[in-house]
C-alpha cells in the first residue's frame, strides 16, 4: 500500500465525539514510552504527524489520523505509567476501555511491545483482557533496531511461549523499527488486506 495522504482529524477524550464516517480503524496501543507515536509517523510517512514525547504517559486523548481518506490511524493512550497517579490511571483506564470495547469502527487493535524485555505482566494482563473480550489485535515488536537479530528473535520466541502458556493460537506478529521503517510494509499490506476484504462484504 502506498500512503499518499495522512492527516491529522481530530482528539478527544469522549468516543462518542470520534468520527462519525463508517471508515475502518486502526488502532495503537502501548506502555508509556514504548514507541507508538514514531511507529504512527514511520507507517504515515509524516514526521511530527503524531506529537513523540520525551515525557512517558503524555498522550491522555484518543487521536484520529485520517490515510489516503479510506482509514484511520488511531493513537491511543499509552497504559501502565506508574507516576501518573491513581485518578490519571483511572482515567485513561476509562478512555481505554471505552473505545476498544465500544467503537464498532475498530477494525484491529495493534499492541506495541518493546521487543528489548522481557514479557511484562502488565503487557500480558491487557492481552489476555483483549482476548477475553473479543477484542480483534495483533502484535506490533517495536525498536527492532535497539538489539541485534538473534537477541530480538529469542525475545519474540519467548513471549510466544509466554503466550502460549493460555492462548491456543496466536494473532499476527510483526517486528518494526521506526528509525529503519523496518515492518512498515508488511503492516501496511495487513492494513490493505483487511480493508480489501471489508469492501467485498459491502
Amino acid at each position: 500500500m502506498e500512503v499518499k495522504k495522512a492527516q491529522f482529524v481530530i482528539s478527544n477524550s469522549d468516543v462518542r465525539k470520534c468520527p462519525d464516517t463508517g471508515l475502518p480503524e486502526y488502532a495503537f496501543i502501548g506502555r508509556s514510552n514504548v514507541g507508538k507515536s514514531s511507529l504512527i509517523n514511520m507507517l504515515a510517512n509524516r514526521n511530527g504527524m503524531a506529537k513523540t514525547s520525551a515525557t512517558p504517559g503524555k498522550t491522555m486523548l484518543i487521536n484520529h489520523f485520517i490515510i489516503n481518506d479510506e482509514w484511520y490511524i488511531v493513537d491511543l493512550p499509552g497504559y501502565g505509567y506508574a507516576r501518573r497517579g491513581n485518578e490519571g490511571r483511572e482515567e485513561i483506564r476509562r478512555i481505554i476501555n471505552a473505545y476498544v470495547l465500544n467503537r464498532e469502527a475498530m477494525t484491529c487493535l495493534f499492541v506495541l511491545l518493546d521487543c528489548r524485555h522481557e514479557p511484562q505482566k502488565i503487557d500480558l494482563e491487557f492481552i489476555d483482557f483483549l482476548g477475553e473480550n473479543g477484542v480483534p489485535f495483533a502484535i506490533v515488536f517495536t525498536k527492532a533496531d535497539k538489539i541485534s537479530k538473534g537477541a530480538l528473535e529469542r525475545n519474540v520466541e519467548a513471549y510466544k511461549a509466554k503466550l502460549h502458556e493460555t492462548w491456543e493460537e496466536l494473532p499476527p506478529i510483526f517486528c518494526t523499527s521506526s528509525e529503519k521503517k523496518q515492518g512498515r510494509e508488511e503492516l501496511l499490506d495487513y492494513i490493505e488486506g483487511i480493508n480489501r476484504a471489508l469492501a467485498q462484504e459491502l
